[in-house]
């Protein structure tokens, strides 16, 4: 092995992420040094309980309590704590010490990203995180570096395998949202909480790290609308297959021109995809990141979300970028978000829909119906009718729109709740893809 500079790196956290990475860089040292031109010495693993079980065997004496030792005495750190604190405190030490910083944090850097990178540029160093927007798949660095020079238009992606795991079978099996949802909480796929991920919170995590890199604007979390899944039925997802389309859950990120003004709409929830669209046929636990750009065209990045290893081969591409910078000088790579463009609310957005009522069998109803739709500004592209009951009949209206603003059709679909010909709205899906 050729003589390399060694450079100490910390690892904060050793879960189901965290004991794989050690694993690999003690596995792979020799391997990883002659990419890095570097030396990595696993100086030490952070844990709040040395005695803990672990996924992988791993040396008890690499194992600490003292955090903040390790942190001041590295020039690499690993954080794969999760949460934001003791996170954020640990991260800004790193940082303060003149340390390089891998993370998979995506919460923290959906909330307290901007203060991160701030706090980097001042000394010169990197925050790398390729880990934290959609596991194994290389996402940050196209968008960072590949296409720095293009100009992204608009995003879609499918960024949380356990809500993916649970619409695929879904839609392949006919199963029941709540089975499913077992069935994943029984393969580790979701948590015991299952909260995050079925309510779309960890895509609208992803979404915001994302929005940021594409657009060169900080999207704050709680400017990105937000819906998850426990609302999609097996009937919606058997009428959208009827219909063509598949049901995803969407972080989607794209430009708009709001009154003459450039603006960006970031937002998640369960869509329509066109069974002829790439992302319909992402299955099982995999993730997808559909980027438009003016000049590449459509790319599309596919692979593992989530796993140990899978996501600490993107880890492990982060340390020896970081590597990298130390042994060549010079300060960090900074985000940009110098073009500070404007994120408006899910009202500005223009779609089509597909709208599921129930209504009453009756002589005019579809009439009222499309008379409601008209006069919010909404136009009907089809209509799907079915019947069920004998004494007291009840139709479901499976309507198809064409393009509308999300502000017209909300409204329309207020009214249309407040007709006396509307016994239910059963659904409002959006269709992203087309």
């Amino acid at each position: 092995m050729a003589e390399y500079r060694r450079l100490r790196v910390a690892l904060l956290g050793a879960g189901a992420v965290g004991s794989q990475v050690a694993d690999l860089l003690l596995r792979h040292g020799d391997e990883l040094a002659d990419r890095a031109g570097a030396s990595l010495e696993l100086a030490g693993i952070a844990v709040r309980d040395v005695d803990a079980p672990r996924d992988v065997d791993l040396p008890r004496e690499l194992f600490t309590t003292d955090a903040e030792s390790l942190i001041l005495g590295s020039d690499i750190v690993i954080e794969l704590m999760g949460g934001i604190e003791p996170a954020r405190t640990s991260i800004l030490q790193a940082i303060g010490s003149g340390a390089d910083v891998v993370t998979a944090n995506k919460a923290l850097l959906a909330t307290h990203g901007p203060e991160l990178f701030e706090a980097a540029d001042r000394v010169g160093a990197s925050v790398h995180y390729e880990a934290a927007a959609a596991g194994a798949i290389p996402i940050i660095r196209p968008l960072r570096d590949s296409l720095a020079g293009d100009r992204i238009v608009r995003i879609m992606g499918i960024v949380n395998g356990t809500t993916n795991y649970i619409l695929d079978r879904m839609d392949t099996e006919g199963a029941d949202f709540a089975d499913v949802l077992a069935d994943a909480q029984r393969l580790g796929y979701a948590e015991a909480d299952p909260t995050a991920d079925v309510e779309g919170y960890d895509a609208a995590q992803k979404a915001a790290i994302l929005a940021s890199l594409a657009f060169h604007t900080a999207v704050p979390l709680d400017a990105v609308y937000r819906e998850g899944i426990t609302t999609v039925t097996a009937s919606m997802i058997e009428e959208a297959r009827a219909a063509g389309f598949v049901i995803k859950l969407l972080a989607v990120c794209e430009r708009l021109d709001v009154d003459g003004t450039e603006s960006i709409s970031v937002r998640v929830y369960p869509a329509l995809v066109p069974h002829s669209h790439p992302l319909a046929s992402v299955h099982g636990a995999n993730n997808a990141v559909f980027v438009e750009a003016e000049a590449a065209g459509s790319l599309m990045f596919y692979g593992a979300g989530a796993g140990g290893v899978q996501t600490a081969s993107a880890v492990l591409g982060d340390v020896v970028s970081a590597a990298r910078r130390h042994i060549a000088g010079g300060v960090g790579v900074g985000e940009s978000t110098r073009a500070n463009l404007p994120v408006v609310p899910i009202g500005h957005v223009t779609t089509r829909y597909q709208v599921t009522l129930e209504v009453a069998d009756a002589p005019g109803v579809l009439a009222t119906v499309a008379g409601i739709l008209s006069d919010g500004g909404v136009s009907v592209a089809t209509i799907v009718q079915t019947v069920e009951g004998d004494e007291e009949p009840t139709a479901r209206l499976i309507i198809g729109t064409h393009r509308a603003a999300e502000q017209s059709l909300s409204a329309a679909v207020a009214a249309l709740a407040d007709s006396s010909v509307v016994e239910r709205v059963v659904s409002v899906l959006r269709v992203e893809g087309e």
